[in-house]
């Protein structure tokens, strides 16, 4: 799949043990598969399961040269919708971005921003038995915006995890809302 992008900075917000941190490294890694550059770093605070969790990732058709945190990101992703109402998670996306949220219906938002929501947690009930959204999340985030192929996140998520997890991505990807531009 040949994209032409400026450089995307993606933040992802969850809570300990949704899976953020291993979203991005999974988000960076097709990027780099499918020959762009890509970069995924948590940031660490004191983090317990259950406490406010950031991951970021950046991808680029250019070497990326940037190796700080990410304060004013073109996505931001949110693994619990809950987290809308924390000031700072919100406060920092690009006019015009994109708001990719676990939520069943489309979060209540004053962002200038397209948004994207998909019922995340009860599919991955269903297919992991389990609260952890990253890779469910991962397929709505290529629906809004296809940064990877949906062929190359698979092919990544096989690589670290079952067939149950891509079953997740898959039906995230065909039960994603997008609304806005």
């Amino acid at each position: 799949m040949e994209i032409e992008l400026e450089m995307i900075e993606i933040v992802f917000f969850g809570r300990g043990g949704q899976g953020s941190v291993t979203a991005a490294e999974l988000l960076a890694k097709a990027a780099i598969q499918e020959g762009l550059y890509a970069q995924a770093f948590p940031f660490f605070g004191t983090e317990r399961r259950g406490a406010p969790v950031q991951a970021f990732a950046r991808i680029s058709d250019e070497p990326i040269d940037i190796a700080s945190k990410i304060y004013e990101p073109d996505i931001l992703l949110l693994l619990d919708s809950k987290l809308l109402t924390i000031k700072e998670v919100v406060e920092g996306l690009k006019k015009g971005g994109l708001l990719v949220a676990n939520s069943p219906k489309k979060p209540e938002t004053n962002l200038d921003a397209k948004h994207a929501y998909v019922d995340a947690t009860s599919i991955a009930l269903k297919w992991l038995g389990v609260v952890i959204v990253n890779t469910t999340m991962l397929g709505a985030l290529i629906k809004a915006k296809p940064l990877v192929s949906l062929d190359t996140l698979i092919k990544v998520v096989k690589e670290r995890f079952d067939e149950k997890n891509v079953n997740a991505v898959k039906e995230a990807y065909e039960k994603t809302f997008v609304e806005g531009r």
